[in-house]
């Protein structure tokens, strides 16, 4: 298994944080965000990993070289144009070739465990990748994932607006007293992901979103089992979470 790390955002809600480092190099506890994913990958025996750069590239490139220090053999590439993660993979393409891979965003941090986890969901004879989501999140500002009662995947909204919502209402998705499943960042392809993300398009918000690839890998017949995050999930999205992750005692 392969990984791949998307870490080419500037991280606008961080504000001046991030004027001289990406999001995915702030530092945690005396680590930068990243160490503690490359760590997990490690952990699972994940050898061989991609990070995609773009804003401060060198500031990755020069802390983690090639990865010999920290177990592990890097590559990197950079996303000329930030446009969205839905073009981001496309850098690592190269890198992928025919195997199947992990893919995170670079500022998600998760019990090191679920990494054995979310590779065990993956079967592929049976399923064609892993989703992972987490409950109880204001859905609008991510990913809405619905599921079937073999929990995999049907449909997703990325970051639904109130119109949305309320189609989601009216055709049944969204019911009084269901489970919301809100899109946790972290996955498991098939190498095939890759011709669905080369067919998406601009969102609304102007930005090719990996999600609408996702949903055309979904119904396109391909089966996304999901994975339910087990302890914590953060996503490090501003300065707020950042501070209480620092003070935090630790567990």
């Amino acid at each position: 298994m392969k990984a791949v790390i998307l870490a080419a955002g500037k991280g606008t809600r961080m504000k001046d944080l991030t004027i001289e480092r990406p999001k995915p190099m702030l530092f945690v506890k005396g680590k930068p965000i990243l160490q503690y994913i490359i760590e997990g990958l490690l952990n699972v025996g994940i050898k061989q990993i991609f990070i995609v750069t773009g804003h401060k590239p060198e500031v990755i490139e020069d802390f983690f070289k090639d990865g010999s220090k920290f177990g592990v053999k890097i590559s990197y590439g950079r996303q000329i144009v930030q446009d969205g993660t839905g073009r981001a993979p496309l850098v690592a393409r190269q890198f992928v070739g025919n195997d199947n891979f992990l893919l995170t965003y670079g500022d998600i941090l998760v019990k090191p465990e679920n990494y054995s986890e979310i590779l065990k969901r993956f079967i592929p004879e049976k399923n064609d990748g892993v989703i992972t989501v987490t409950k109880s999140e204001d859905y609008t500002k991510g990913g809405l994932l619905f599921f079937d009662d073999k929990f995999f995947l049907r449909h997703l909204v990325e970051k639904p607006n109130k119109e949305q919502i309320d189609g989601l209402k009216k055709n049944g998705y969204i019911k009084d007293g269901d489970v919301y499943w809100y899109n946790a960042g972290i996955y498991v392809f098939k190498p095939k992901i890759y011709d669905f993300i080369l067919q998406i398009g601009k969102s609304p918000r102007g930005e090719y979103e990996l999600t609408d690839a996702i949903l055309k890998y979904v119904q396109a017949g391909n089966k996304l089992v999901g994975y339910e995050i087990e302890g914590r999930w953060v996503d490090v999205r501003d300065p707020v979470v950042l501070a209480k992750l620092e003070s935090e005692q630790p567990q």
